[in-house]
């Protein structure tokens, strides 16, 4: 298998960031430990540790995170011989002085994510990451959500403040291979920096829309151990090694550790398994952030409307990561209308 850039494959571990959402911010500093210790022994590349919405993200808004994610990176870092341990950034969200304290316990790469119209609002954080030293990447979210040369556009700005790579970021599961194909080639052809991909499976596209990302010269790659991430979860790690193996793409990273640890380590911490139901396939088909599904399964309760209906309307209003307070509005709105 061969890609259209010459920088190696790099996998980065998400499930202790995205998958932070599918458990309600819950992880404990010994699971951290835990998980961190098996991926690092595992040969994982970068495994990134931070709450579901990124560095400050712990709030009445996102979610209280029940121990202090500096608490977890500092763990995570403790327990790594191999791996680095990444973060994300939201600007709005998380600040340069949270950036600064997540340097110093030991993150040595952040990913500084803005909506995918919004680029301008990544300078600061991806100057100041770049001055610690620190890699600094660009994420491009909802990527699904703007035209390509729109997308084209925002990636260069990240480029031009210093981001080491831009990432095509599928935050709703909503992209299919040819959308894939077509945003990552744009880039490929328009930025000389690393271009990465995220996918959620919310539509079951997320191994082979990674695949077509990997074809088209994406060097930098998500993925999530156990599929354990927001919605349907993220672009599952043991099965794309395992891809990539039969393709003859060996990353380093062994692949029989990586099964047992889903199995004996991430298997028995999730409060539920990621699967393609109506709540998540209804976030794929609208195309709104992964993140919303909680959100909406309890608005709906709340107020009693199909948590589709409210999904379905947040796509139609184009509802972005970092709204998730309009989620109740629109509930209560629906329920009025009934």
């Amino acid at each position: 298998m061969t890609t259209s850039h010459s920088a190696p494959l790099r996998i980065t571990e998400v499930c202790l960031r995205d998958g932070s959402h599918a458990v309600a911010h819950q992880f404990t500093t010994q699971q951290v430990r835990d998980v961190v210790n098996a991926l690092d022994d595992a040969g994982m590349h970068y495994i990134e540790v931070s709450h579901g919405d990124g560095l400050g993200g712990s709030t009445l808004q996102y979610g209280r995170s029940r121990v202090d994610e500096m608490e977890l990176i500092e763990t995570a870092v403790a327990e790594c011989k191999r791996s680095k341990i990444a973060v994300l950034l939201i600007p709005g969200i998380g600040t340069v002085q949270e950036l600064k304290t997540a340097h110093s316990l030991g993150a040595k790469l952040v990913r500084v994510a803005t909506h995918v119209t919004e680029a301008d609002v990544s300078a600061q954080h991806i100057q100041v990451a770049r001055e610690l030293g620190m890699e600094a990447l660009g994420f491009l979210m909802m990527a699904h959500s703007a035209p390509v040369e729109v997308l084209v556009e925002q990636a260069k700005l990240m480029e031009s403040y210093g981001a080491q790579a831009v990432y095509v970021t599928d935050s709703a599961g909503a992209m299919l291979p040819e959308d894939v194909r077509e945003r990552v080639r744009a880039l490929r052809n328009a930025v000389s920096c690393e271009i990465g991909f995220h996918a959620h499976n919310n539509l079951s596209l997320a191994v082979a829309n990674t695949l077509t990302a990997i074809e088209e010269g994406a060097t930098r790659i998500d993925s999530s151990v156990r599929c354990l991430g927001a919605g349907s979860g993220n672009t599952q790690t043991e099965a794309l090694l395992a891809v990539l193996q039969r393709r003859g793409v060996d990353l380093g990273i062994d692949l029989f550790k990586m099964m047992d640890l889903a199995e004996h380590v991430v298997a028995p911490i999730m409060h539920r398994v990621p699967e393609i139901n109506k709540g998540s396939l209804a976030m794929g088909f609208a195309g709104v952030y992964s993140s919303f599904l909680l959100h909406a399964e309890r608005a709906g309760k709340r107020f009693g409307i199909d948590p589709r209906s409210i999904l379905i309307e947040l796509g139609r209003r184009k509802a972005v990561g970092g709204q998730e307070d309009m989620i109740v509005d629109v509930a209560a709105e629906l329920a009025k209308q009934k």
